[in-house]
Order: structure tokens, then C-alpha cells, then sequence
């Protein structure tokens, strides 16, 4: 009998003697990092409703109760049943049984309703049919990103237990090694922005924290050819963990399984959705473009099918040496700093991932209360002694001034924006300037991406920040439904309606103009003295954002009809940068990140910056706080303990 099928039996024996006497347990399973109780008896653990934490508690286990298939009542007759449970406010649009599991998926426009107070209306689900209830949202915008990974994993379903039994093997094996280390290596984001991508080592354990591409720079990917990562091949890794869904941290996640990869990926419920959108997209820009994508769609689905997300501030077990805690990140939807537990508390790793620490209109700001934290890995991005940004109100100011004035000169405003979480950001605020008449009601086109983006947004509202999920869940109050939005589907013709049209605001992807749709509207509207472009975002080094931002005025963009020959633009309209909108903290917040943590970190690693980013941050926490401080290369390996 192996170590894991010993562990079950013994798991199974002591919650059999934790239960009452009318309750039996029929087998117990792991299923990634949840222990399974099946139960002929659902509704006499429903009935009890502390007794599914006292056991979580005993056990130090995530614990879910599930049916065995045996006692399940008939689907048609159950449906009825739960129906009359659950509230008609709740606005129910599907109700999906799977006998396999005995689960009931219920989709509602108000999840919180079916949940019930402290999950009330659940176990009275589970009390009247037996079934377990899993409750997701309605989107109110629909998105065809969240409705295809939704189906795609209902057809996946026994694979994907497959793969989650196996999951919860690896997690719960016997540890091999008496050795206490732990080893970081870089392969990626160091002294530079853009293919994050870091190992974290132990000797029982090897974790992959992102693996992205670098913006404006094709060919540079990060290092996984290295013994630490997949040169020691793909079976090798433990688990991938992803902090968020931005191309330059999760471009080359599928990659891995295209090397061979067959393991799960931890991330947020909508960074799993965002990575599918954004790397679809990653592909047809790549293919448009000529290039041939590094890995096929197929890919994409691999990676979604063996995510396993995770919510903010659940202690997760990933491995038999290192536990797993998401925090808000503030940076974007889904956005964590990522946390590691290693060993019987012997050492403890934080990644930031990209963050930004004070509120903003979309989200809280980044989570930096941690247990402990010896060794933390920082993004830098405007750690530069000087990257001190504006502040919000003002910078939103300067947009609406800059706003009026093109409206006035009868111009239009393109905004190259990233697709997730700026675009949101500035949806907010021009929203906002319109229903106060700050600036002129007119059309806000949204081209690429952005309107999906947006309805991904609202799926999940409470990952964004207090007072927009309340204005969410009352449907007359959204303000991404406002009616001056307006979704361009991608056709030149409608492109060119907007340019022959009046006074407008167009947002567009790329954000760095590095490719896509913002190409097509520089040549719509590049050469209208009238018209304004308006950064709001960061411009990476290399990009062609960054070049036009630092004055140039003869633009290379390929010719409409023709086969990937370029010709030259030259820019007349007008040039202007909104700081203040960034997803990034800025020099200011990255030091207050650092200083308010109680207590704080023994060392840290900056990275995600340029070399004078890097340094800059580096040297001031060592000199303010007197903490160990690195500028990490590439390919550098970090000993502790």
C-alpha cells in the first residue's frame, strides 16, 4: 500500500470516529489540494452545520462533502426542490446536475443569495435533495471567454478529476528529503520589464512562479531551458504558480505543456479566464503578424483545463513542504501577491507579482499583511528615484482637460490601453466625467479586446473594490453599461464611420503599440492635427509606444491590403502622457509596501524593472530600512537557510 493510499485509510478512520453514529463515510479521496468526503448520509451533514469545519479544523485539511452517487434523488425531481429553496430575487439561469460527483452547479445573477448568511441556503439545498450546491455567476455583460472556459471545463470534468486525483497525490506524498534549503532562481524580468518567470526550490519541491513574454522584444523568452526549470524535464516541476494574467507574466504558460508539462497551475478564478483571452489573442496577433506562434490553441486549453484557482487568503497545500496564500495584488482583476509557507515554518517567500499599493477606482489596494515573510521577491517597475507619479485626481484632471480641449478643436482622443484593467480604469473615469458634465457626452469606442475584458470584470466583482461591486450588483447602477460605450467588433468599415465621424474617444489595444488594432487607428487618425494620442499606461524600452512617446514622428506601419510590407506614417496629431493611471505602484508606494509590513522581510530581491529602476529601489531599502537588498541577473540563484 502506498504512503498517500495509507494516509487516505487513516484520514477515513479518524473522521469515522469524529462522526455521529447515523453518519458514514463511504470513501474519502484527494482531488488536488481538497480532501473528499463521500457520504451516503448529505443531508444529516447538511443538518449539522459545524461539523464540516470542526473536521477542516482537526484534520488541517480543506474539506469538501460530497454524495455518494448511490443515494442521489432524480435530477427532475430534485430541480424542483432546490427551486423552491433558493429565493426568486436570486435570478437563477441554470441549474446543471453531475451524478458523477453528485455536485449541482447553480448559475445566478445574485450568487450571494443563493449562498445564503454563512451558507445557510446551501446546506438547506443539501438538507431538502442530497445534492452539493456549487454557485457561480450570471455575468451581467456576457462574455463569451467565461461561457466557453465554463463549458469547456463541464466537458472536461472526468478528466479533470483525473487530473486533480493525481494532483492530490503529489501534494500529499511522503516527504523524501531531511534537508532544509531553500534556492530562488531567476529566469527572467531581472534588470529588465517583461518574461517573468521565476523556481522556487526545496529539496522536495520545485515551483514555477510565471512564465511570460518580454513586450517589444520577440525571441526573448525567459530561461527554461536551465537545469532548475525544464532542463531537467517538465516531470520535474511540482506546480506553476501565476500571479496574474498580463501577457509579460502568463504569454508562455501553455508553452510548458507543450514541453510536457502535465501538472496544475494555481491562480485566481478570473486570472484563469483573462490568461485564456489574452493568450487566444497572443496567437492571432502573432499569426497576423506573420510569426509563427510558439505553441498551438490546444495549448490554451491544456493550461485552463489543469488551473486550480484559489481565492484571497485560503491557506492552500501544494506540495508536501510548501503551503500557498493568494493577497490582493491591487494591480489588476485577479491580481496576487503570492505567499509561501515552506517546510514546519521554516522559511517564508512572498512574490509580489506586479502591484500597486494605494486604492484605486477599481480595486483595493495590494495586501501586504503576512504572518512572516523572510525573503521578499519585489517588481520595480517605478522603483527609479525620480518615478514618482501623479496624483489621480490630478492626473484624471489633465484627462478631462485634454479631453474638452480636442473636443473642442473637433479632434478625437485615442487612448492605446491594456485591454485588462487600464481600459477598466479609464471606462470608470470617463464615465464619471460625463454623468457630472465634466467633459461633453460623446462615443467611447472600444476596440480589441476590451468590451471581453469588461465583461469579465463584472463576472467577478468581488475581486474589484468595495463600492464598484455594490454599484455592480444593482443593474441600473453599472457603470460599464453606460450607454455611451460602445463595442467595435474589429471591422475597418467601422473604423472609418468613427473617422469620418464627429467628436469621440477611442480606447485601444496594444497598450505599448506593439501590434494589434491601435496600428489600424494611427493610420485612421495619425495624421489629424485635431486628434490627440494619450498615453496612460507604462512603455516598455523597445516598444514603439515608448519611441513615439520620446518624440518620434515617422511611425513604421504595415500597408492595409498588402502582405507584411511597412511604410512610413508621419504623426501629426498631437502626443500626451496622463501619468497616475498606472497598474504599478509607483517609487513612493513600492517603499511604503515594503515599510508598513510588520514585520518586515529579512531580504529582498527587486525585479520587473530596468537596470536603474532596480537599482534605485535596491539601494534605498537598504539604506532607509536596513534590510538585505539584491538587483538580481538573470540566471542567479538565491541560497537560504
Amino acid at each position: 500500500m502506498s504512503s498517500v493510499e495509507k494516509q487516505l485509510e487513516d484520514l477515513k478512520a479518524e473522521i469515522d470516529g469524529e462522526l455521529p453514529s447515523d453518519i458514514t463515510v463511504s470513501d474519502v479521496k484527494y482531488e488536488g489540494p481538497e480532501l473528499v468526503v463521500y457520504t451516503r448520509h448529505p443531508k444529516e451533514f447538511a443538518r449539522n452545520g459545524d461539523l464540516v469545519r470542526k473536521l477542516a479544523s482537526k484534520l488541517r485539511k480543506r474539506i469538501t462533502v460530497r454524495p455518494d452517487p448511490d443515494v442521489l434523488s432524480d435530477p427532475r425531481e430534485a430541480r424542483e426542490k432546490v427551486m423552491s429553496v433558493i429565493p426568486e430575487e436570486a435570478g437563477v439561469t441554470d441549474l446543471d446536475f453531475h451524478a458523477d460527483t453528485g455536485e449541482v452547479v447553480i448559475e445566478a445573477e445574485k450568487p450571494g443569495m443563493v449562498i445564503g448568511r454563512h451558507g445557510s441556503t446551501l446546506r438547506e439545498i443539501t438538507k431538502e435533495v442530497g445534492w452539493t450546491p456549487e454557485v457561480v455567476r450570471t455575468p451581467p455583460i456576457e462574455s463569451s471567454t467565461v461561457s466557453n472556459v465554463r463549458n469547456f471545463l463541464k466537458q472536461e470534468r472526468e478528466e479533470r478529476r483525473d487530473i486533480l486525483e493525481r494532483v492530490g497525490r503529489q501534494i500529499h506524498r511522503e516527504e523524501m528529503s531531511k534537508d532544509e534549503w531553500v534556492r530562488i532562481t531567476t529566469l527572467g524580468c531581472c534588470r529588465e520589464v517583461g518574461r517573468a518567470s521565476f523556481i522556487l526550490n526545496t529539496p522536495e519541491t520545485r515551483i514555477l512562479i510565471d512564465c511570460g513574454d518580454k513586450p517589444g522584444a520577440e525571441g526573448e523568452v525567459p530561461y527554461l531551458q536551465v537545469p532548475e526549470a525544464l532542463g531537467a524535464g517538465p516531470q520535474n516541476i511540482d506546480a506553476v504558480v501565476l500571479t496574474h494574467a498580463h501577457l509579460d507574466h502568463s504569454a508562455l504558460i501553455p508553452l510548458l505543456f507543450k514541453y510536457g508539462y502535465d501538472g496544475p497551475i494555481y491562480c485566481t478564478e478570473p486570472t484563469r479566464d483573462l490568461m485564456g483571452l489574452l493568450t487566444l489573442d497572443y496567437l492571432d496577433v502573432a499569426s497576423k503578424e506573420g510569426r509563427t506562434p510558439p505553441y498551438e490553441s490546444e495549448m490554451v486549453r491544456e493550461a485552463i483545463k489543469h488551473c486550480i484557482p484559489l481565492e484571497y487568503g485560503d491557506v492552500t497545500d501544494i506540495a508536501p513542504d510548501v503551503k500557498l496564500t493568494f493577497h490582493n495584488a491591487g494591480h489588476i482583476l485577479g491580481s496576487a501577491v503570492s505567499h509561501f509557507h515552506i517546510g514546519d515554518g521554516l522559511y517564508n517567500v512572498a512574490f509580489s507579482g506586479d502591484i500597486h499599493y494605494e486604492d484605486t477606482r477599481l480595486f483595493n489596494g495590494a495586501v501586504n499583511d503576512f504572518p512572516r515573510v523572510e525573503t521578499l521577491v519585489m517588481e520595480s517597475t517605478y522603483g527609479g528615484r525620480n518615478d514618482y507619479q501623479t496624483d489621480q485626481e490630478d492626473s484624471e484632471k489633465t484627462l478631462v482637460d485634454v479631453i474638452n480641449r480636442t473636443h473642442d478643436q473637433g479632434g478625437k482622443v485615442l487612448i492605446p490601453a491594456f485591454a485588462v484593467g487600464r481600459s477598466q480604469e479609464i471606462m470608470l473615469v470617463l464615465e464619471e466625467a460625463m454623468r457630472k458634465g465634466k467633459i461633453p457626452s460623446m462615443p467611447v469606442h472600444l476596440d480589441g479586446m476590451i468590451w471581453e475584458a469588461t465583461a469579465i470584470h463584472t463576472t467577478y466583482p468581488e475581486y474589484l473594490r468595495d463600492d464598484l461591486r455594490d454599484r455592480i450588483f444593482h443593474e441600473d447602477e453599472n457603470p460599464f453599461l453606460a450607454e455611451e460605450f460602445n463595442h467595435i467588433d474589429g471591422g475597418e468599415d467601422e473604423r472609418q464611420d468613427v473617422t469620418d465621424g464627429g467628436p469621440a474617444i477611442i480606447l485601444s489595444t496594444s497598450g505599448m503599440v506593439t501590434g494589434g488594432p491601435i496600428m489600424s487607428w494611427l493610420r485612421h487618425l495619425g495624421t489629424d492635427p485635431d486628434s490627440n494620442l494619450v498615453f496612460v499606461g507604462y512603455q516598455a524600452q523597445g516598444t514603439l509606444g515608448r519611441r513615439i512617446q520620446s518624440g518620434w514622428d515617422e511611425i513604421p506601419v504595415s500597408d492595409r491590403n498588402s502582405s507584411g510590407r511597412t511604410s512610413t506614417l508621419s504623426l501629426k496629431m498631437g502626443v500626451e502622457t496622463v501619468d497616475g493611471f498606472s497598474g504599478h505602484a509607483d517609487r513612493q508606494g513600492l517603499e511604503n509596501f515594503v515599510s508598513t509590513m510588520n514585520p518586515r522581510p529579512e531580504k529582498v530581491l527587486c525585479v520587473h524593472g530596468d537596470e536603474r529602476s532596480v537599482q534605485d529601489l535596491s539601494s534605498a531599502l537598504y539604506h532607509d530600512y536596513n534590510m538585505r537588498t539584491f538587483a538580481p541577473k538573470n540566471l542567479e540563484t538565491f541560497r537560504f537557510k
